[in-house]
């Protein structure tokens, strides 16, 4: 686990810090390769919008885009309460629960 920890960053002047995750390899290939398929998803829609394509059928291309992203989004949020969540409670740190109800009360919006 200990290529997993997360790591505090301090990037600015102010004292902000961006939390950082170091992904084992798997992971990474797997969430760039969704993002690869959704970025060539959009690309489509764009070729259709130029070709005049019919509505319905760019609608339904967005909305499989709209099922990738959920798709991906249920993989980070697995893979993160599995690593960071599980890591910061047995460190003693609980604000990560309210942190993790958050995340999921705007990702159900």
């Amino acid at each position: 686990m200990e290529n997993e920890k997360r790591k505090v960053n301090c990037s600015c002047q102010e004292g902000c810090c961006v939390k950082t995750k170091h992904r084992d390899s798997d992971e990474y290939k797997s969430l760039i390769h969704r993002l690869n398929r959704i970025e060539g998803q959009v690309r489509g829609i764009r070729s259709m919008l130029e070709e005049e394509r019919y509505c319905v059928d760019i609608l339904t291309q967005v909305s499989a885009i709209q099922s990738a992203l959920n798709a991906f989004n249920k993989e980070l949020l697995s893979n993160h309460i599995k690593t960071c969540v599980v890591e910061d409670i047995k460190s003693g740190d609980e604000t990560v629960v309210d942190e993790l109800c958050d995340t999921i009360r705007k990702l159900m919006k």
